[in-house]
């Protein structure tokens, strides 16, 4: 409570310095208005008094008549004090003074500096310092009747001092002082409990602790996380987010675009709808992004980006998935050979030798020549056992998996590693397996690889169940799947992302009771994912 009265009266000191600031300049403005406004208005008043003066004909008289100078002084000096000027003096062309206020300097010469052009007819007001300060004077030139100049009219005015116009206005200054104190002080309260209010009560230095928290904590997190405002400028780029997408430097406060061009971050701050759990490819790597809208008072003020790097935990889950399929191999040959030494033993105990033998070698070569095309035709090993694998088992389950003896596998796109293969060739293949189990007669699955300089395309075939329209709109739905139990509907989800994020495009040609294809084609160039 006590920090929050403190808190409160540094604000309110604040504000009212500024108020008390802002008073003085407009002060100092006004002030400087008033006496130029009031100097205006003096020069207009001295100059009708000059020229009121120079055209007095016993003005103009006493200067062209010697014996009539002395009458001057005496009719301008009851002028002075009905004008209410500190002087008024009359030259004639030879600058002699002829009325002033002092009679010691009538009939001396005037030593003013800024006369000159009086005597060549113009008329002005000037400010002039003398002994008793500064003053305005106006000059007005005395022409006769012929318009022939004959003197000039000087009258003068002393300046107010300053202390002195703030004396004039010291009722106005204390009644304007009063007032904006009041308003100031009252505005300077509201102001630091709005302020504090807007601050959730904390003290400056326990929000930049807070500030310096979350910093810590943001990269801290193993996963990377990305915010930023309804402006779409980053708010939150934490460490691991740089390491993840390859981002160096400060990138606080920029256009979310500018950094990351193919961001779906903007959309969901637009959509306003969150995006939970979506698989990316960003280069070689595997992401898990996950979105969502920041609200505040049921408004949208900004959106977050949370993911997580997979791509070692799915390396790691393929590599065991392909184990698997290794081990599932190595039983059905386990299972295949031992009716194929049954088959040998039986020919030999009825002594058929020779078809034993026979037997024997086309085991032999068969098994020979799928080994032999997938050690020449498809570079990766871990591709090559799992065609294999799905070989043997498509022979236990009475499926006749066959493999275009045109396909070649020599490198992967840029965009693809020989886990996504794995995942694609795998899931398709199991995907056909599932089509073909309830169909009677021959069962077949097509595998085919296709390889240029650009494209490169996967097909694989059945002649199963296939698919209605309805089915084919949701086939690549997470969780969607036409058979029942756990783990359905993930095969062809993750096919459908592999190819989305890796740009390439899928085909599905299907006809109920007649079979299924799968196309899928990959550009050989790289594309990353967005985040």
């Amino acid at each position: 409570m006590l920090k929050g009265m403190r808190m409160n009266w540094k604000i309110t000191m604040l504000s009212f310095g500024i108020v008390l600031f802002s008073i003085c300049i407009g002060g100092i403005i006004l002030i400087g208005r008033h006496i130029h406004l009031q100097n205006e208005e003096l020069g207009q008043r001295l100059q009708v008094t000059a020229s009121t003066v120079a055209q007095l004909p016993s003005v103009i008289n006493g200067l062209t008549d010697p014996n009539h100078r002395a009458d001057i002084n005496n009719i301008v000096e009851r002028l002075r004090i009905i004008h209410n000027v500190d002087y008024i003096v009359v030259m004639d062309m030879n600058g002699v003074r002829w009325s002033h206020p002092a009679s010691s300097q009538i009939g001396l010469p005037s030593k003013g500096t800024d006369e000159a052009s009086a005597f060549a007819e113009h008329t002005y007001i000037s400010r002039a310092k003398g002994e008793q300060g500064m003053a305005l004077r106006a000059f007005v030139p005395i022409m006769n009747d012929q318009h022939e100049q004959v003197g000039v009219a000087l009258v003068g005015k002393l300046l107010p001092r300053l202390i002195g116009i703030i004396g004039d206005m010291r009722g106005q200054i204390y009644i304007t002082l009063l007032l904006t104190l009041l308003f100031g002080v009252w505005g300077s309260w509201m102001l630091s409990r709005h302020i504090k209010q807007q601050m959730f009560e904390l003290e400056p230095q326990e929000i930049a602790q807070l500030l310096v928290e979350r910093t810590a904590t943001f990269n801290a997190m193993h996963e990377g996380v990305i915010a930023i405002d309804s402006k779409e400028q980053i708010t939150v780029f934490n460490d691991k987010a740089k390491q993840m997408l390859h981002i160096d430097g400060d990138v606080i406060g920029r256009p979310i675009q500018e950094v990351l061009p193919d961001t779906r971050l903007v959309e969901t701050l637009k959509l306003n709808e969150p995006v939970d759990n979506q698989d990316l490819q960003v280069g070689q790597g595997l992401i898990l992004s996950n979105r969502v809208p920041i609200r505040v008072a049921n408004k949208t003020v900004g959106a977050l980006a949370i993911f997580q790097d997979r791509t070692e935990v799915t390396k790691i889950a393929e590599e065991l998935t392909g184990v698997k399929e290794f081990v599932n191999a190595l039983r059905v040959q386990n299972h295949e050979y031992m009716n194929k030494l049954h088959t040998i033993g039986g020919l030999i105990q009825l002594d058929h030798k020779e078809k034993a033998l026979d037997y024997l070698f086309q085991t032999m070569e068969s098994q020979k020549e799928i080994s032999s095309f997938l050690s020449r035709s498809i570079m990766n090993e871990n591709v090559a056992g799992l065609l294999l694998g799905k070989i043997t088992r498509g022979k236990e389950l009475g499926i006749d998996v066959r493999i275009d003896r045109q396909s070649r596998l020599r490198e992967f796109p840029q965009h693809l590693d020989q886990h996504d293969v794995v995942v694609l060739v795998g899931n398709l293949i199991e995907n056909a397996f599932d089509a073909l189990a309830n169909k009677k007669g021959d069962k077949e699955i097509f595998v085919s690889f296709e390889q240029d300089h650009e494209v490169f395309s996967l097909l694989v075939e059945d002649n199963g169940s296939g698919m209605d329209e309805r089915t084919k709109q949701q086939l690549f739905e997470r969780g969607f799947s036409t058979k029942s139990g756990e783990s359905r509907g993930i095969g062809l989800y993750l096919v459908f992302s592999i190819v989305q994020n890796s740009g390439g495009h899928i085909k599905v040609d299907s006809v109920p009771g007649e079979g299924t294809s799968f196309m899928l084609t990959f550009p050989m160039k790289d594309k990353g994912g967005e985040i």
